[in-house]
């Protein structure tokens, strides 16, 4: 098989239903699906993105025509509180096929570090990439930090679902001091006043064969405990080819 062929199967890789799963820490359920099996949730996602990065002055940074079709997210999480309404979530772009499909190439246009982010994109996509995008948590949630934290572990699952080896995210330094606690690494490139000069945005890398050495040891446990819950999902929830 080519790995275009690969890259294809990857592309219809389809759930036959919701993963979902408790949180006690988050006092959320969990759940990772995709938009064609969830409109409603994938459209309530997508409105608390846009209300979360228009608060903080960056609604800029989201591409819209995206949030709305959901043709280039492969699968997305979220977090619903008691009242089943989503209180944060994050969405995975790809499985890419080449460098140029990324945002963070629009991110570093013009910038040092621009060829190097490129590359390393590039050097990649052979293993599989998925772009995380989009990611958002309620500030009203009262548990912003255990929510928080369950966003940042829910990437490493998307790349057991569909079998890829790496996912990467960009983001103000601040907010990947979150996501690196689920074992990223940050990119040895300068950083980009994206979306503006206000932000110095960085990009973080995951390996799936060594994000447990880096995660911190309660995100590793919380990820080893959810991993197994997925697995006990109903056989037959992931289907090729749909």
């Amino acid at each position: 098989m080519s790995l275009a062929d690969a890259r294809t199967l990857l592309k219809d890789r389809c759930l036959d239903e919701r993963l979902e799963w408790w949180d006690a820490d988050a006092q959320c359920r969990l759940v990772i699906t995709q938009p064609n099996l969830d409109r409603e949730l994938w459209a309530q996602y997508g409105r608390g993105a846009v209300r979360s990065y228009r608060r903080h002055g960056v609604e800029c940074a989201l591409d819209r025509r995206a949030l709305n079709s959901g043709d280039d997210t492969v699968m997305f999480f979220v977090a619903l509180d008691s009242a089943d309404k989503v209180v944060a979530g994050v969405r995975a772009k790809g499985p890419l096929t080449c460098a140029e499909e990324s945002h963070a190439l629009v991110e570093w246009q013009d910038q040092p570090g621009q060829d190097a982010v490129h590359k390393m994109i590039t050097d990649r996509i052979p293993y599989g990439v998925l772009e995380m995008k989009s990611a958002w948590v309620s500030d009203k949630t009262p548990r912003t930090s255990a929510v928080a934290a369950a966003v940042a572990r829910s990437g490493v699952h998307m790349l057991a679902l569909l079998d890829v080896q790496f996912f990467m995210a960009t983001a103000a330094a601040y907010v990947l001091n979150r996501w690196r606690s689920s074992g990223g690494v940050i990119a040895p490139v300068p950083a980009t006043p994206y979306p503006d000069e206000r932000y110095q945005t960085k990009m973080m890398w995951w390996d799936r064969r060594t994000f447990i050495h880096r995660a911190q040891p309660q995100q590793a446990a919380k990820i080893l405990t959810e991993a197994r819950a997925i697995a006990t999902q109903p056989a037959g929830a992931i289907a090729l080819g749909r």
